[in-house]
């Protein structure tokens, strides 16, 4: 598979740039009901931790996509599935698949890895980069 190597800069950036925005519509659903879900058919109350939950998925996963803070917002949006995980789908039961957080898991170690690896070529940090 070695001529994909060429193109793994790009790849990274457009991992980056899918998962930021597969995890900001987790925010907007959460928050502003679109798209709308049975689960989020009611925004939840202010300042709880579902709507915390929704803040940083919407902010966190804008500046994912676009590539700016990338590595700290990836960090924090990482730590924070490894917690909904424990919190919301462990308990239910002890697969992924029966409890619902393969999602969860998922985007835990795609952020994890996006915070070691950085945003890629593609992203505003690397333009402030090469503007420095």
């Amino acid at each position: 598979m070695g001529f994909l190597d060429r193109f793994s800069p790009q790849l990274l950036s457009a991992l980056r740039i899918m998962s930021g925005l597969l995890f900001m519509a987790h925010g907007t659903t959460k928050l502003f009901g679109f798209p709308p879900t049975e689960m989020f058919a009611q925004a939840p109350e202010q300042f709880t931790l579902m709507w915390f939950a929704g803040a940083i998925e919407l902010v966190g996963g804008a500046l994912i996509a676009i590539g700016l803070l990338t590595r700290p917002a990836a960090f924090v949006c990482s730590g924070m599935m490894a917690a909904a995980y424990f919190i919301a789908h462990a308990p239910q039961a002890t697969f992924p698949v029966q409890n619902g957080g393969d999602a969860a898991i998922l985007f835990c170690f795609v952020f994890l890895y996006i915070a070691a690896a950085g945003p890629g070529p593609l992203s505003v940090d690397a333009m402030l980069a090469k503007k420095k």
